[in-house]
């Protein structure tokens, strides 16, 4: 038999992550998976913002957080924040975590109670990256 390692297209990875869901399952039982991805669109219907998570056991996990820049300072941020957050109670999440850097949003995410649970200097280099989190009481 031969194997060989490979980079894997989209559906591969689809197929990788929906393996481990599989497998984590069976060690924690009542476990849920959920993609919850959120779209704020203009008057054109474009993207102007947007926010991807997944709901994982009892807490959601923020990936991406995104403004485009002609709208940043708006309250875009915030209200794909909220929402998150309204959708992660609805669902009985007790926390959130997300993590960003330091030249991304990390005084965004503490003035929204999220709080520092480690920092990882250089990372990249000359800057820092932060893992947060907050509880949902």
């Amino acid at each position: 038999m031969s194997i060989k390692i490979i980079n894997g297209t989209n559906d591969e990875a689809n197929y990788v992550r929906n393996k481990l869901i599989e497998f984590n399952s069976k060690q924690v039982p009542n476990g849920t998976y959920e993609e919850i991805n959120l779209c704020l669109k203009d008057d054109k219907d474009e993207i102007i913002a947007g926010l991807n998570s997944a709901l994982c056991w009892n807490w959601m996990e923020i990936d991406i957080l995104w403004v485009e820049d002609d709208h940043r300072g708006q309250g875009f941020g915030r209200r794909l924040l909220e929402e998150a957050e309204r959708i992660a109670r609805a669902k009985n999440c007790s926390f959130i975590k997300l993590n960003t850097f330091s030249f991304q949003a990390p005084e965004f995410y503490k003035k929204y109670g999220y709080h520092e649970m480690a920092v990882i200097d250089n990372a990249p280099l000359g800057n820092k990256h932060y893992y947060y989190k907050k509880d949902l009481n």
